[in-house]
């Protein structure tokens, strides 16, 4: 199951937050299908937020096809995001962790690295579209 946490100072809209978060999850194998998220009560009352933000946030995740509510049951995870395996996602996970130690070794604080890992990912996909990578 996942928890939700919030960033009140962050300028995204609640719901977003929330819909961001299932997709990470999603993404990182920590949701699965079949998964329940948690109720919008249960979540109403970790985050102390109104009803109607986390029942948006769900609808938004329906729309897109990621969810679905099963009435009296819950809402359930129906498809999952990203394509790398579980192993291989592990694999990228531990690698990135320690290109992250030596860049805290090196001096960069966390704005610093996200700054950087932003630019090689921009890099890469720019790259990628121009040489007419992954295009059918």
């Amino acid at each position: 199951m996942i928890d939700f946490r919030l960033d009140r100072s962050s300028g995204v809209a609640t719901y977003l937050q929330l819909v961001h978060q299932v997709k990470h999850a999603l993404r990182l194998g920590v949701l699965r299908p079949g998964d329940r998220l948690p109720t919008a009560k249960e979540v109403v009352d970790q985050l102390a937020i109104n009803p109607n933000t986390v029942l948006k946030a769900y609808r938004e995740l329906e729309r897109e096809g990621l969810v679905a509510g099963r009435p009296g049951l819950g809402t359930f995870v129906q498809r999952s995001l990203g394509g790398a395996s579980v192993t291989d996602r592990a694999r990228l996970r531990d690698a990135l962790a320690e290109w992250v130690h030596e860049a805290r070794s090196a001096g960069l604080d966390p704005e610093d690295v996200e700054a950087l890992f932003a630019s090689v990912v921009l890099d890469s996909f720019r790259m990628r579209n121009v040489s007419g990578e992954g295009t059918a």
